[in-house]
């Protein structure tokens, strides 16, 4: 059984950062690609970035330039780099993992 937990989620000015981590629990995060997904109020989830096991990155075009994802395998935690927010990444923020998702960390861009 594998248990994710997102957090570093809160309310940030526009411009400013936030990184986001993904604890895992179980002995599969280091073969395991982790991704990120976000869903806005009233909105359809979309994915947010990816790494696979061997360091590749993926990261969707809204965040591209700003966003980074990465993962220490020792600590078997994931985490996404913010930076240059802005209101519409406004979302809740999950992690992934093999079938196994947590439960979400909220991000709120405002002024």
């Amino acid at each position: 059984q594998v248990q994710l937990v997102e957090s570093g989620g809160g309310l940030v000015q526009p411009g400013g950062s936030l990184r986001l981590s993904c604890a895992a629990s179980g002995s599969i995060f280091s073969s395991s690609v982790v991704v990120w997904h976000r869903q806005a109020p009233g909105k359809q989830r979309e994915f947010v970035a990816s790494i696979s096991s061997g360091g590749n990155t993926n990261l969707a075009a809204s965040v591209k330039g700003r966003f980074t994802i990465s993962r220490d395998n020792a600590k078997s935690t994931a985490y996404l780099q913010m930076n240059s927010l802005k209101a519409e990444d406004t979302a809740v923020y999950y992690c992934g993992m093999s079938i196994y998702w947590g439960q979400g960390t909220q991000v709120t861009v405002s002024s």
